[in-house]
Formats: structure tokens, C-alpha cells, sequence
């Protein structure tokens, strides 16, 4: 795997689950990392524990569904190391009701944080390095929700299928600008989102019935599917979705 060395990362949602140990492995293979969370301790922990590893990291607060903090976030990074090459649109949240059931404000909050955010995230991130003019990777964390229906989760899927269309559009506009734009899919994935879940052992054997290697994954499947997405060895590669689920697809 090629080096980061010199670049400039930030990823969201970086204080639990997928987005901290992708930032975790952006900055020990050389990028500069900026860890924003909604939660700003949580990302505080994540940049205190990428620096005990000798990693450069900084942490910021922003709600990506807010235009006004997104834009703060990318010019903070900015003004503190001059420039952006990487984006990771990890920040979501997810809930659980039949579609008959869905609040209003439920299916809007879901869709503002993770179709919405991804939008106004990779928009402002673009804007800094078609400016550069030396090329750039944004990764959007997807899922196999996005690919395929789940129940109970009509809004979650509808946002997940939308960030897999945007990271298209985002790729055939941006390539141009040598700016690659791909998506990672994750199947079951363990983390603070689906703890719950996993904890329950009859909900937990069905998902690994439909496992074929027969393990949920874990953050550190993604982060190394979106390490790849960020270096040059992916200089050729845009508007993708790396599938990264154990084989559930398959079955």
C-alpha cells in the first residue's frame, strides 16, 4: 500500500466504530487526519489516541446535515495545514421501525445526516481541491442497505441507495479534476450502532446464517477497503462500490 505521506485527511463520524479506525489507519500509513464528530470528546479520544501512535491529528465538531458547520470544518483543516486530498463520509446514524411506522421527522433526520451530509461534505471538500488542482479521493461509506432491501429500514436503505448515486455523479463530474469518488458497502459491521442487535443471540445467528465466511465485520474490514480507495494504487479507479460484507450479496 502506497504512503499518505503529505496528504491531508478528514474523515467523520471518527470518534467510534468505522470512521475511527479508518482515521486511525489513514494516519499511521503518513496523512495528517482530522477527526470531526458530532461528539466532540469522542473525537478529542480518537485524535489523542492516533497522536500516542505517533500519528498528526486534530479534532473538530461539526454536524455534517449543517452546511454552516461543514463549511467551518473544511476551512478549519485548512487554515491549519493548507490543504484537503482526502475525504471519508462516514458520519450516519440508523434506526429501526416498519415503513408504516416512520415519523416524519425520523425519515428527514435520517436523510439529512447520511445522504445530505455526504452531499454537502463532498461538495465543500471538492470545491478546496479542484482549487489545488492536484487531484483528490473522496470514499463515502454506503451499504449493502443501499443495494438491496432490509426491513424496518426503508429510510435507512433509501439514504444508503442515495449515496451510492451521488458517489456516481460526484465521480463522472469530478474526474476531470483527477478527483476520484468511490463508495465502500459494508455488510453487519460491529459497532455502537449495532451492539444492540448483536447482543441479541437468536438476531445474531440469523445474520451469520446469511454470512458465508460466518463473522459480522469488524471497523477495521472497511477501514483497510477505504485505505485502499485513498491511495494512489486506486488512481484508476472511480465511481465504484467496494463491497466489503463476508459474501452476504452472494446468498
Amino acid at each position: 500500500m502506497g504512503s499518505l505521506e503529505g496528504k491531508v485527511a478528514i474523515v467523520t463520524g471518527a470518534g467510534s466504530g468505522i470512521g475511527q479506525a479508518t482515521a486511525l489507519l489513514l494516519g499511521q500509513n503518513g496523512a495528517q487526519v482530522a477527526m470531526a464528530d458530532i461528539d466532540l470528546k469522542s473525537g478529542e479520544a480518537a485524535r489523542d489516541e492516533l497522536r500516542g501512535l505517533s500519528g498528526v491529528a486534530m479534532a473538530l465538531q461539526a454536524d455534517v446535515s449543517r452546511s454552516g458547520d461543514v463549511e467551518r470544518m473544511v476551512q478549519a483543516v485548512c487554515d491549519r495545514w493548507g490543504r484537503v486530498d482526502i475525504l471519508v463520509n462516514n458520519a450516519g446514524i440508523a434506526d429501526w421501525a416498519p415503513a408504516l411506522e416512520i415519523e416524519e421527522g425520523d425519515w428527514d433526520r435520517i436523510l439529512e445526516v447520511d445522504l445530505k451530509g455526504v452531499f454537502l461534505c463532498s461538495q465543500a471538500a471538492a470545491r478546496k481541491m479542484v482549487a489545488q488542482g492536484e487531484g483528490g479521493k473522496i470514499v463515502n461509506i454506503a451499504s449493502i442497505a443501499g443495494m438491496m432491501p432490509f426491513e424496518t429500514q426503508a429510510h435507512y436503505c433509501a439514504a444508503k441507495a442515495g449515496v451510492i448515486s451521488l458517489t456516481q455523479v460526484f465521480a463522472l463530474e469530478l474526474a476531470p479534476h483527477r478527483i476520484n469518488v468511490n463508495a465502500v458497502s459494508p455488510g453487519v459491521t460491529r459497532t455502537n450502532q449495532t451492539a444492540r442487535l448483536l447482543a441479541d443471540d437468536i438476531k445474531r445467528q440469523e445474520i451469520l446464517d446469511h454470512i458465508p465466511m460466518k463473522r459480522v465485520g469488524q471497523p477495521e474490514d472497511i477501514a483497510q477497503a477505504v485505505l485502499f480507495l485513498s491511495s494512489p494504487q486506486s488512481d484508476y479507479v472511480t465511481g465504484t462500490v467496494m463491497v466489503v460484507d463476508g459474501g452476504w450479496l452472494m446468498v
